[in-house]
């Protein structure tokens, strides 16, 4: 039986991705902050009589995402690993900027390497990314940076360091960022998508960025377009690749999207 690990999917997007995935034969770790909340959707799932586990995984918390990298330890390894763990927060300062690369970039790459053993020979690991994370609100300079081949996990960091240092200092329009931390952090997601894509080039595993739309959640509001499995559909199709699907991509709806 295959495994998959979903963060944040105790609601929203990473609740239908869970459930989703378990319909289709995974033995899935939903996960998320809050303990109550995550025994009460797994609970829920296997009154489904879906194969669902539940845990706590804090993506902001070293020690948590390390204590479930153990507890992972003595299950079969991971063949889908689903990034979906995120957060918006109001307002717009350095404090914000900070919190918000934290949980979306951050959080991504530490639960990425803390599972990366556990991951099996032909893993798909997902990033659920937005189209606000898409680089054409930028400027052409920073654009270079971020799509530059030789980019790397450092640089991408020394990115987040700049957009941070930029929104303290109240220059980040001159610096060439999209005044709105959301964006900025799912653009350095997009591109550890591409510098994890390179790490793996001649094994059998993917990593793909998907952007699922407008979708009817807590953060995307009773207005949006899409709904919840709508949403789910690419995310789910991107973690089940098989060995000749694509790997390095930004997709929305199983199609490629420019960064």
């Amino acid at each position: 039986m295959p495994i998959a690990v979903v963060t944040g999917a105790n609601r929203g997007i990473g609740l239908e991705t869970a459930q989703l995935l378990a319909n289709r034969g995974y033995r899935v770790w939903l996960t998320g902050r809050d303990a109550s909340q995550v025994d009460a959707a797994a609970t829920d799932l296997r009154r489904k009589r879906l194969d669902v586990h539940g845990a706590t995984l804090d993506v902001v918390s070293d020690a948590s995402v390390a204590a479930f990298a153990e507890r992972m330890a003595g299950e079969a390894p991971i063949d889908a690993l689903v990034n979906n763990a995120g957060a918006s927060f109001p307002g717009f300062d350095r404090d914000v900027a900070e919190r918000t690369i934290d949980a979306n970039y951050r959080g991504a790459v530490r639960v990425t390497d803390a599972l990366f053993a556990r991951l099996a020979p032909s893993a798909n690991v997902v990033m659920v990314s937005s189209g606000m994370g898409e680089l054409s609100s930028f400027s052409a300079a920073l654009r270079e940076r971020f799509l530059a081949p030789a980019l790397t996990r450092a640089r991408i960091d020394q990115l987040a360091v700049d957009f941070v240092s930029a929104v303290g200092r109240g220059t980040q329009a001159a610096a060439g960022f999209p005044s709105n931390a959301y964006s900025v952090s799912k653009a350095l997601m997009n591109a550890f998508t591409r510098v994890l894509a390179r790490e793996l080039e001649g094994t059998s595993k993917h990593v793909n960025a998907v952007c699922p739309g407008w979708v009817k959640t807590r953060m995307g509001g009773s207005g949006a377009p899409r709904s919840l499995t709508e949403g789910a559909s690419g995310i789910v199709w991107a973690a089940m690749l098989d060995a000749a699907g694509p790997s390095g991509g930004f997709f929305r709806d199983a199609k490629a999207i420019g960064w």
